[in-house]
Parts: C-alpha cells; sequence; structure tokens
C-alpha cells in the first residue's frame, strides 16, 4: 500500500491531469458561490481564471516539492536539492497566494488590483526562465493577465474562450502523457 502512494507521489504524469481536475472543481464551486452573492460576473470570471491558474499551478508545485523530499529521503534525488527546492518553492508560493488573492478580488471593487495581476506575471515569467517545455504552462498568465484589462464584452468572451480551449489542449496533453507511462524526459524524447 504505501509503495503503491509513493508511486503515486512519484509519477509525474498524474500531478497535471489530478491539478486540473481539482482546479475545474474548485472554480465551479466558487463562481457558483459568486453567483448567489450577485459578484458582478467580470470579477466572478477574473476570480475563476486566477483560481484555476493558481491552483493548477500550486498543486503541481507542492507535488514536485514532495516528490524531491520523497526521492531524497529514499536517496534517489538526481540534481541538487537546493536548486529543486527553490524552483518548487518559486512556483507554489505565488501560485497559492494567486489563489488567496484572487479569491478577495470577486469581494472587491475593481478588477485591476495589482498583486493577482504580479502573481500571474510572476508565474509565467518563472515558468518560461526554466524552459520551452513550460512555455505552454505560461500562456495562460497572459490570459488571465488580458483578461484583466480588457474593455469590451466580447473580448473578454474570447478570451475565456482561448483560455478554455488551451486547458483542454493540456489536459488532453497530459492525458496523453499519463496514459504513455514514460518520464517526462523519455516523452519529450531527451532520452531513451
Amino acid at each position: 500500500m504505501t509503495a503503491g502512494i509513493i508511486g503515486l507521489v512519484l509519477d509525474e504524469a498524474n500531478w497535471m491531469p489530478f491539478a486540473m481536475v481539482v482546479s475545474v472543481i474548485a472554480v465551479a464551486v466558487i463562481v457558483r458561490r459568486c453567483r448567489r452573492q450577485g459578484v458582478p460576473q467580470r470579477a466572478s470570471t477574473q476570480c475563476g481564471l486566477d483560481l484555476f491558474y493558481g491552483s493548477m499551478l500550486g498543486i503541481m508545485a507542492s507535488g514536485h516539492l514532495l516528490a524531491v523530499t520523497v526521492k531524497g529521503v529514499q536517496g534517489l534525488l538526481e540534481g541538487s536539492p537546493w536548486f529543486l527546492y527553490s524552483f518548487g518553492l518559486a512556483l507554489a508560493l505565488p501560485a497559492w497566494w494567486l489563489v488567496v488573492a484572487g479569491g478577495r478580488l470577486r469581494s472587491t471593487q475593481g478588477p485591476t488590483r495589482r498583486t493577482p495581476l504580479a502573481l500571474n506575471a510572476w508565474l509565467g515569467m518563472m515558468l518560461m526562465a526554466l524552459g520551452l517545455q513550460n512555455w505552454p504552462l505560461a500562456v495562460p498568465s497572459v490570459f488571465n493577465i488580458a483578461y484583466r484589462f480588457h474593455v469590451r464584452p466580447a473580448t473578454g468572451l474570447a478570451l475565456v474562450t482561448v483560455a478554455s480551449v488551451g486547458y483542454l489542449v493540456l489536459f488532453g496533453g497530459a492525458l496523453v502523457f499519463l496514459a504513455s507511462g514514460q518520464t517526462f524526459e523519455q516523452f519529450q524524447g531527451m532520452t531513451n
């Protein structure tokens, strides 16, 4: 039983689909709550976008930190633990902060608050700095930032639609990766 749980934690293919499913559930709950409370649609949509992105990355980064810890305890950790923990924390802390800050957005006026904007920018830039393979995960931050500044309802609808399609593509890719049974490096053709 313990070996099975450790296997699930260490299998990097499990984290993204799990994170996305949890994020969809969280967004559904918060959007429903916003509608009941009469929160304007623009604010509740921004909250949903931030919540999805923050919780998805927060879960994945927390999974990374958990896997690094487990591999360190097992003596199987490859690479610098300082770098691996720094990488995980540089994503996990701002991601969870975005969840909290985005949730506060629905209770205040003015969808251009700086904290969620800065957190989206930080997360997008961090993922881009970590390599091309992470760029698809950085793109949603651009849509979150653009939604914050849109003026026309049709533009907002287009941004949410494109972001949603992008998330569906990411989810499909994550399922293909999960079904492949390979490591990330093998899946990307980096190793044999």
